[in-house]
């Protein structure tokens, strides 16, 4: 259960963002609004280093491989991935960009299973079913 929670709250807090950084992107293009909002990552990432010592030193000794993904994923989705959502969010609203772009737990499902050897089930299925009919709604 402890995991629902914390996506419950992931899902409210990634809920209201998109409104905000559209608000945001009004007045200025998407790279520099790219470039400000990555301000706020090194701020707050900066802020629980300071008060949370263990993460610190445990990321000062992380393995390469370790190092690897966990760059690479930030770079994918912090950059490379924010820059597009951030090109549709300033040209498209937000009602319909937002749950697109969430479509992304469709691509996981599938990597899970190809890459991690995660199984299909029938609950699976049915979430990813209503994934694709949302896409195909909103198109």
């Amino acid at each position: 259960m402890k995991a629902f929670y914390f996506a419950v709250m992931t899902a409210l807090i990634w809920g209201m963002v998109p409104v905000l950084e559209k608000l945001g992107l009004a007045r200025i293009a998407p790279f520099a609004g790219l470039l400000i909002r990555s301000c706020g990552v090194i701020i707050g990432a900066t802020m629980i280093a300071v008060f949370n010592n263990g993460a610190l030193k445990a990321a000062l000794k992380a393995d390469p491989k370790t190092l690897f993904f966990l760059v690479a994923g930030g770079f994918l989705a912090s950059v490379i991935g924010q820059m597009f959502f951030y090109n549709a969010l300033k040209s498209g609203e937000t009602s319909r960009v937002v749950p697109i772009a969430g479509t992304y737990p469709l691509v996981s499902f599938l990597l899970g299973i190809i890459f991690l050897g995660e199984s299909i089930t029938g609950v699976k299925l049915a979430g990813v079913s209503f994934v694709l009919l949302g896409l195909f709604l909103l198109r």
